[in-house]
């Protein structure tokens, strides 16, 4: 039973980040490109690596890999949310759109996982 308190405690917090994050980039940037979605995707997937880091090192418990990794970073990132803004972008017309989006989120992604892992090999 604890372990679902941690994971929906965690879940909470980040599934606020996201809407904030969601909200703040439409107040920057509009609404004619996903941006929230895709600030959440790069840094969910750089602090997803971090925190696997440290769970490997054993500087992160259990607990704390429930709390943030499963919580935390499970909700604030959103792949599911990004698959069906790739979609809609397609179904609008919007093919250019719909291959950058879904191009950075793929490469600037797994970059983001790259440069955690290197964060490992200097620090």
């Amino acid at each position: 039973m604890t372990n679902l308190v941690w994971v929906a405690l965690g879940g909470a917090l980040g599934a606020l980040g996201r809407y904030g994050v969601a909200l703040a980039s439409i107040g920057i940037w509009g609404k004619s490109f996903p941006f929230g979605t895709l600030i959440v995707n790069i840094v969910g997937s750089f602090l997803l690596a971090l925190l696997f880091i440290g769970q490997q090192q054993g500087s992160v418990n259990e607990a704390g890999w429930l709390f943030f990794g499963v919580g935390v970073l499970g909700a604030f990132t959103t792949f599911s949310t990004f698959s069906l803004e790739v979609v809609l972008l397609l179904q609008s017309g919007e093919f250019t759109k719909a291959l950058l989006f879904a191009s950075l989120n793929f490469f600037v992604c797994l970059a983001a996982v790259l440069l955690a892992l290197w964060f490992k090999t200097y620090f």
